[in-house]
């Protein structure tokens, strides 16, 4: 048996962590499925450093992702508007060599879209739909040219009783 070259090791570490993370976003969604709400807030308990940096899974709160060990981290405004990453959705955080950060989705919640009217106060831009007022990133107002009054199409979780944040889906 000959030996694993560095390379070799350093894929067989990249796959392995692959799978750790598939296999964790598949556990969160069969309990999801199942009726069983640890799932969406639950992500994996540990902060995995590897050849890649460290890796990080938490869950998107309609602006940060906030990880296992309740740290905030800062999710780019411009990528989780244009990736419509909905609040309780699980994300993957590598955080590279170099200090990068590199965030995935790894397991979107169920998920409806929903129409409603762009208003804004106290500085902030919400969409009204049938009376709940859902915030929205200022990235999406900018990124789809929005005014305050205009009917626009959200994306909020399926299960939205306690969901403060909505995703733009489009302006009407």
């Amino acid at each position: 048996m000959s030996e694993l070259s560095e390379k070799q090791i350093k894929r067989l570490r990249t796959l392995i962590q692959e799978a750790e993370t598939n296999l964790a976003a598949a556990k969160e969604l069969l309990i999801s499925t199942i009726g069983d709400g640890e799932a969406i807030s639950a992500p994996r308990d540990t902060i995995v450093s590897g050849p890649e940096g460290k890796i990080i899974e938490g869950v998107f709160d309609g602006q940060i992702m906030i990880g296992p060990d309740g740290k905030n981290y800062p999710v780019p405004a411009n990528y989780a508007s244009k990736s419509k990453l909905v609040e309780g959705d699980l994300m993957k955080l590598t955080i590279d060599q170099d200090g990068k950060f590199l965030y995935k989705q790894i397991g979107p919640i169920e998920r409806k879209t929903v129409i409603g009217t762009l208003t804004h106060h106290d500085d902030k831009y919400f969409v009204e739909v049938q009376g709940k007022e859902y915030e929205i990133l200022y990235a999406s107002v900018t990124y789809f040219k929005l005014h305050e009054g205009q009917q626009v199409s959200v994306v909020i979780p399926a299960d939205n009783k306690d969901a403060r944040w909505a995703a733009v889906e489009a302006s009407l």
